[in-house]
Parts: structure tokens; C-alpha cells; sequence
């Protein structure tokens, strides 16, 4: 039955620069590039090398103690570069295209009309399934899983977000097609978040639809998952991204890997903010060329949102789980009087300006954090952001202290990074909230395995 749940605690960013409700079709870019450091945990071993050929759909490289976990080129051409960082660790494959070269072809088929051995085949020999994440942990699931739910949230609250209602309204019969195929594989409920009852994604069948309103992180899938499935100890629960569905359902539609892709370009430093479509694994400088403000301000390039992104230049390629970019003024300058001043330009969550007054403002921001790292005080603002039964402060804390009794009491098989990136924003004290996260989710793993 569905249900709609009413979050009150949360907070909305309203930062310039969203994107108008239009999509403009890139030209094939002329590199892509696959990067192992997107995936939490993955040990890569290379299943190409340089000057090699490559097919849309054929390996790269898979996951060293999964080797069945393939990751495939998102288009065809020549294996130019394998970057390697600090003891030949492999940061990124970069394919120079080719359309002549072609794509792998797989099997056509109606997902319902296969076994869920068949769908999980075609997933893993095209590179489908690093698309599929677990909770908890925030890492690709195991193939050898067995999940008590799959969540996919289909719309974003953090600042500047894709509007997928609008962008992906000419889609849905792909998508329901992508919903299929991860209901037979799984054998359970695939719980679809919407934002309103009005959303494209509300007519879908085979599913358990759920309706949630307040501020972000509402859009959340971690959020979502809290309030209808918890996890516990022993438990797993599958989630994929909305766009990431699409490339499942055009898998089992045309035969064929299509990861084509549409990104948000966003910020106050873009010249004219919209919806580009193009493929996964392009590069900055082409998504980009022509398209920022020649303001004389230093810019912030951000492959994601203002929350959870990675800083990037424009020699790197988007994260092959982002749908969205945002570029904002670099914040690398000193305030005079600094918090003395009034800054009635500014946002402020705990009404240290004058924000709080004109609740419609929309604001230029910057990445200037203000301060530095300071002691870790109980503030009670983090409470605040967070809606969901868990004690952030008393969680990151048990976490400095590698506390894992404590860790597991309070939530962390609950949580990642994006679901504690407003207590980052807000916090008082600087704290790098979502490192801090990620440092006890690794220690889990070590300890207590995935």
C-alpha cells in the first residue's frame, strides 16, 4: 500500500544557477573514461591495455576478489591512456571513440519472460551491475546477495538537482522495462520513491510506490529506505540511481549497452544553465567548453552537487555515478571583521545573518567554509538535518573513538556520506562529517567484512 511520509526536519539550499527545463543533445565526445577510484572498496584488475580496441559493452577491467563484476567501456574506440597514481595504482581508463568499432551485442529479451540467473548474466557480462549498490556501506553489491528490498528514489532535493519529472517524463516505458528486470532478479518488492502525487513515475506497475515531502534530504534513498525498510545487522538492501535504471532497460530492450546520460549543468558560473544529454564518463572540458562565465573569479569545478561532489578540473571526467555539475566561485579569500560583518548576502542556517528573514532569497554561494576545524561540541544543530532515528554526533564520535559496538548501536549500517552532508554544512565546529563517515564504514568492512 502506499504511503506518504511528511519529513519535517531538513534543510533546503536555494543557491542560483538551476537548470531551465530544456535538453540539448552534446556531440559524441571525442574521450571517455571509466574511473575505479568512483567505487568504494573496488581492488581493479585491468582486462584491457593500452592501444587496445574496444567495443561499446566489452570489459575494461572487473573487481579483483569478484572477478564476475565487469565495468565495460560506455563507447567504442582505442584504449589511449591507463593512468596510474601512487604505487601504479589505476586511476582512470581513457578511450579515445570510434563509432566504426561497434558494441557487443547481448541477448534481446522481455525481462519477465527470463530467470533471475539469466537477468543477473546479462547484467554482469555488460556491465550493468556496478550500477547496483547495497546498503549498508554505499558499495556495489554482492552477485551472491540476497536483498530484502530494492529502493530507487526518483527525484533529488540537494541544491541545484536534476529535475528528472521533467527530463525523463519521455522515458518511463524504458524505465518500467529497468524496474522488470530488477524484480525478477531479486525476488522482492522495488519500492519507488516519488516526490509528489503527480510524478511521471507514479503509473508505474510492478512496484510499491511511496510518496515523501519536506526538505532535503527527502530525495534521499538512504532517507527513504530508513522510514520503510530499516536495515540491520545482517541485512542488505539494493538501491540504484534513477538514470542508472534506464541503462538496464535499454540493456534488455535493443540488446545493446546505451549509456547515454543526462547531466545537469548548474551554478552561478555557468552562463546558461540546462540539461545536457551526452553519455557516461565524459570529459569536463567537453561538457564545458563555451559554456562558463568569464566573470575573473576562480572557479570551482564540481562533478555533483555542492554537498557530496568531487572537485575536479576540467582534465577530469565525470564520476560514473553523477547526473549533475555544478561550477560556484572558489571561496579562497579572507573576510574583513570576518562574522562581525553583517553579511546580509549570505546564508545562514542558525540565523547569524539575516537570512532567516527572507526565506525566498536565492544566494550566490562560495566555497569559503568560514573558519577551520575547531573542537566537536554538542550544538544540537544536527538533529536538526537529519530525519532519521540516529545520533549524528554521538555516531561520529564513536567513530573517532573505532568503537564498533558503539558504531553499530547507532546507526551506521544506516548511513553514507550523502546522508550526513548537511551536519558538514551547517556544523559549527568544520568537522568533515562525510570523511568521517566513510573512515567508519571502511572500518566496518575490515572488521566485520561486507
Amino acid at each position: 500500500m502506499s504511503e506518504t511520509f511528511k519529513l519535517r526536519k531538513g534543510l533546503n539550499i536555494k543557491l542560483q544557477g538551476s537548470a531551465k527545463s530544456e535538453v540539448e543533445s552534446l556531440p559524441v565526445p571525442s574521450k571517455v573514461a571509466l574511473k575505479p577510484t568512483d567505487f568504494p572498496g573496488l581492488t581493479p584488475k585491468l582486462a584491457v591495455k593500452a592501444g587496445d580496441e574496444v567495443k561499446a559493452g566489452q570489459a575494461l577491467f572487473f573487481d579483483k576478489y569478484h572477478p564476475e563484476i565487469q565495468f565495460t567501456a560506455p563507447l567504442s574506440g582505442k584504449v589511449a591512456l591507463i593512468n596510474r597514481g601512487e604505487r601504479r595504482k589505476i586511476l582512470e581508463i581513457v578511450i579515445e571513440t570510434d563509432a566504426r568499432i561497434g558494441s557487443v551485442e547481448f541477448k534481446k529479451a522481455d525481462p519477465e519472460t527470463l530467470s533471475a540467473d539469466q537477468i543477473k548474466e546479462a547484467m554482469l557480462n555488460s556491465g550493468m551491475w556496478p550500477f547496483i549498490r547495497k546498503r549498508p556501506y554505499g558499495i556495489i553489491a554482492s552477485p551472491d546477495d540476497k536483498p530484502k528490498a530494492v529502493f530507487i528514489s526518483t527525484f533529488d532535493t540537494a541544491p541545484l538537482a536534476p529535475d528528472y519529472n521533467a527530463v525523463l517524463k519521455d522515458q518511463i516505458a524504458t524505465f518500467q522495462t529497468g524496474v522488470n528486470a530488477l524484480a525478477k532478479l531479486t525476488g522482492v518488492k522495488v519500492n519507488i520513491g516519488i516526490c509528489c502525487s503527480n510524478s511521471v513515475f507514479g503509473s508505474l506497475k510492478n512496484v510499491v510506490t511511496n510518496t515523501f515531502e519536506g526538505p532535503h534530504p527527502a530525495g534521499n534513498v538512504g532517507v527513504q529506505i530508513h522510514h520503510i525498510a530499516p536495515v540491520n545487522k545482517g541485512e542488505s538492501v539494493w538501491t540504484v540511481n534513477v538514470q542508472d535504471v534506464l541503462f538496464i532497460g535499454r540493456l534488455f530492450e535493443t540488446g545493446k549497452v546505451d549509456f547515454s546520460r543526462i547531466v545537469a549543468l548548474t551554478g552561478s558560473e555557468v552562463e546558461n544553465p540546462k540539461y545536457y544529454s551526452t553519455v557516461l564518463g565524459i570529459s569536463a572540458s567537453e561538457l564545458l567548453a563555451g559554456k562558463l562565465k568569464k566573470s575573473g573569479n576562480k572557479q570551482r569545478i564540481i562533478s555533483g552537487n555542492v554537498l557530496t561532489g568531487t572537485k575536479i578540473s576540467t582534465e577530469c571526467y565525470l564520476s560514473f555515478y553523477d547526473s549533475q555539475v555544478t561550477v560556484i566561485p572558489e571561496g579562497d579569500y579572507y573576510e574583513f571583521l570576518g562574522w562581525a560583518m553583517p553579511r546580509l548576502n549570505k546564508f545562514s542556517f542558525s540565523r547569524s545573518y539575516f537570512s532567516w528573514l527572507n526565506k525566498n532569497k536565492v544566494y550566490s554561494a562560495d566555497t569559503n567554509t568560514n573558519g577551520e576545524e575547531r573542537a566537536f561540541v554538542m550544538t544540537g544543530q544536527y538533529e536538526k538535518v537529519v530525519p532519521m532515528d540516529v545520533l549524528p554526533v554521538h555516531l561520529l564520535k564513536a567513530i573517532i573513538a573505532e568503537d564498533i559496538d558503539k558504531m553499530e548501536q547507532l546507526g551506521i549500517y544506516e548511513i553514507i556520506e550523502e546522508d550526513l552532508a548537511l551536519c558538514e554544512y551547517i556544523c559549527t565546529s568544520k568537522i568533515e562529517v562525510q570523511k568521517l563517515v566513510r573512515k567508519g564504514i571502511n572500518l566496518m568492512i575490515k572488521e566485520m567484512g561486507n
